[in-house]
């Protein structure tokens, strides 16, 4: 079954999407990458959803506006994306309601019916509210698919994802959260971005500062947990200090919450992909920090580094569509695994394939 997968992360930088033909034998799944791509949103739409986000306070009508309009974006990436049976869109988060550590409900925007209209085709949507409805965090979702990746690596290994938020999954035993953040800060200190890590490159870590941010509540919360840019948000990080130290500051943050986390469990092997991948500095840091921890990217396993969310709701449209659930209960809090999303409709009567009985154990790209 040929299924689109569509994201915008937190980067709100614009879609990302991956056709995926997956196929399943003697439970091993086996996809097919047909497509990846990356379409920008409009300086004007990307605008609107950086005004919205937090600390921000918006108006019902610009959500509505926003949910048309971005939902309107996605309908017109998915028609120029080859042609698939089914699309999983997850939409653009616009906020994320934790109190307290809990997760009381996630937006993400991006109406479907655009999409549908569009391509006439039908649409999985709202991914992540039923797993919070379980009590869960609603991430990472991606966790499903890393533990299917580590499924034949040797010793301990984990699956990291450096996007606006890095998030990393534990094959053992299996847990997954946000560590914290990936490139939000680092975009938001160079934006749209510190290309090729030079920023970073060029400053100098300020020691005390980094010792002020490292020193944030949110770090020493046990898992599972989960974050945004509610908590860091543009505004977050105020100093008075020349650009290219504070961007190397920044990058020594992500650098070292996420080392910590690589050290706690004690991994052998760490798969990597987001577009944290692309800045050499942060990787530099990164490994200078684990210099016993084996870093490849998830590209060495079939899974191009920059499409593996879209990967994934690919995946999880396909789950969704054979009657699988697509969550690890142990990975994000939730009281048990839930086949994810709302269904709809394309053009034609919704047909699905028959409901499968066993989920795949391992997986492969081809």
């Amino acid at each position: 079954m040929r299924v689109l997968g569509l994201i915008s992360g937190t980067s709100h930088d614009g879609i990302d999407s991956a056709v995926v033909d997956w196929s399943l034998s003697d439970g091993v799944l086996t996809g097919v990458v047909e497509h990846t791509g990356e379409e920008p949103y409009e300086a004007a739409l990307r605008a609107r959803i950086v005004a919205a986000l937090p600390p921000n306070r918006v108006d019902m009508g610009e959500v509505c506006a926003l949910d048309t309009l971005i939902g309107q974006a996605f309908a017109e990436a998915a028609a120029r994306a080859p042609r698939a049976e089914l699309i999983c869109s997850h939409g653009q988060t616009l906020f994320h309601w934790v109190e307290d550590g809990r997760v009381r409900g996630t937006l993400q925007l991006g109406q479907p019916a655009w999409i549908a209209e569009r391509t006439g085709l039908p649409v999985v949507s709202d991914v992540r509210a039923r797993d919070v409805a379980a009590g869960g965090q609603g991430a990472p979702l991606v966790s499903y698919l890393d533990l299917l990746l580590m499924a034949g690596l040797p010793g301990r290994s984990g699956a990291l994802n450096l996007g606006g938020i890095a998030n990393l999954t534990v094959r053992e035993p299996a847990i997954a959260y946000d560590t914290g953040p990936a490139c939000a800060l680092i975009d938001a200190a160079a934006p749209p971005y510190d290309e090729d890590g030079a920023l970073g490159a060029a400053g100098a870590v300020d020691e005390a500062l980094l010792a002020e941010l490292l020193a944030e509540p949110y770090y020493a919360k046990e898992p599972p947990k989960s974050t945004g840019k509610e908590l860091f948000a543009p505004g977050y990080v105020k100093a008075d200090l020349p650009l290219p130290d504070l961007v190397a500051t920044l990058t020594a943050l992500t650098a070292e919450t996420v080392a910590a986390e690589i050290r706690r469990h004690r991994l052998d092997t760490v798969i990597v992909s987001g577009g944290g991948v692309r800045n050499p500095t942060l990787m530099g840091m990164l490994r200078a920090r684990v210099p016993d921890t084996r870093l490849l990217t998830s590209d060495e396993l079939g899974v191009p580094a920059g499409a593996k969310e879209a990967i994934a709701f690919s995946l999880f449209g396909w789950l969704t569509a054979h009657g699988l659930p697509a969550t690890v209960p142990s990975c994000t809090g939730a009281t048990g695994a839930r086949v994810l999303g709302t269904l709809t409709p394309g053009s034609d009567p919704l047909a699905l394939p028959a409901p499968l009985t066993e989920a795949p154990v391992t997986i492969r790209f081809a």
